[in-house]
């Protein structure tokens, strides 16, 4: 969630080369020969000792042919089976269902809410009837803190309860899910494992916002200053949402990353694409409509790295007036390239 009136862009992919190399040492056990006295027979019959399986490194292996395959699919057919982009347009509403002020998703009355969605997914599907639409519900699930707790980490998950609720909401609905993680100052590395239960589920994807991640940035308070994430930071969540696929043969998985100025991701160049996850950035900022396409131009057309996202504020957007919120049909005539991740605050 963004709180500056700044905004972000998208961009390419850059597909990741994977290597591994790691061996086995066996202890060999050789031959008697005639000349052998029983001492030496008794030393050639100590039993070798037990080989030592790298259970690691073989699961890197087996996950490096998991990835030759998936390469090799994506060569011929363009994508992995399951996949959701490009043939749909993701359609989500934002927020926490526990909290008024972080978004629609959360602001109203549930069945309120729904009945909204509804519409805002049939103006969707009016404004371009050639992409079916995907709902989907984006949950801020590890959310930075105003104060840093009691390990100093400015952030807090949402409770498993909480989680469970959403994840009803969204197949009552059926709709996708996306957890989104605002790490504070903690970091991806020890954030992301504790959603690996929820991600292993086919219709539960993933979003990381570089704004609230501040581990490179002592001292200072979510919202104090905007946050940063680095190509390696993106490439690890990107490598850990893969290993999920592979283990669990999973559809790929859809990482959005938000984006609104230039620094909040550094190196972009560097970001390396797995064919199972799709990666969009996500332009996250609010304001009147020519800054919102100025700041998708800046950072999302021209930084591309594989699909694009763009967020629209219910609350921000139209002020002052005559500000408005874009109609689905301005976004989708107005912004190059279209972007196939709408997200509603």
């Amino acid at each position: 969630m963004s709180s500056l009136t700044h905004f972000s862009r998208f961009s390419r992919p850059l597909l990741p080369a994977l290597g591994l190399i790691f061996s086995l040492t066996f202890t060999s056990c050789g031959t008697r020969s005639e000349g052998e006295t029983a001492d030496t027979k008794a030393t050639a019959e100590v039993p070798a000792k037990p080989v030592v399986v790298d259970s690691a490194a073989l699961k890197k292996q087996a996950m490096l042919r998991d990835s030759l395959k998936a390469d090799s699919i994506v060569r011929k057919s363009g994508q992995l089976p399951g996949a959701i982009l490009p043939g749909k347009r993701i359609v989500a509403f934002y927020g926490n269902i526990r909290s008024k002020g972080m978004g629609i998703l959360g602001r109203e009355p549930k069945e309120q809410m729904f009945r909204k969605f509804e519409k805002v997914l049939a103006e969707w599907q009016a404004a371009d009837p050639s992409i079916p639409v995907q709902p989907a519900l984006h949950n801020v699930t590890i959310t930075a803190q105003g104060t840093p707790g009691k390990d100093g980490k400015w952030r807090l998950m949402n409770s498993k309860a909480t989680i469970e609720e959403v994840i009803s909401w969204a197949r009552e609905h059926k709709c996708i899910l996306f957890l989104d993680v605002q790490p504070g100052h903690s970091t991806l590395e020890a954030e992301l494992p504790k959603l690996t239960e929820y991600l292993k589920q086919p219709d539960i994807h993933l979003g990381i916002d570089p704004e609230f991640s501040l581990a490179t940035m002592p001292g200072i308070r979510p919202n104090q200053r905007i946050g940063t994430l680095d190509a390696k930071d993106i490439n690890f969540t990107i490598n850990f949402l893969a290993r999920i696929v592979s283990e669990n043969n999973l559809p790929p998985k859809v990482l959005t990353v938000h984006r609104f100025t230039r620094k909040m991701v550094t190196n972009y160049k560097n970001i390396k694409l797995d064919p199972r996850v799709q990666v969009v950035m996500h332009m996250d900022g609010h304001g009147e409509p020519t800054l919102k396409k100025d700041s998708y131009h800046d950072y999302i057309q021209t930084e591309p790295v594989q699909y694009t996202g763009f967020k629209l504020f219910y609350e921000y957007d139209p002020k002052p007036k005559p500000h408005h919120l874009m109609t689905p049909t301005e976004v989708l005539t107005q912004l190059t390239p279209k972007p196939l991740y709408i997200q509603y605050q």
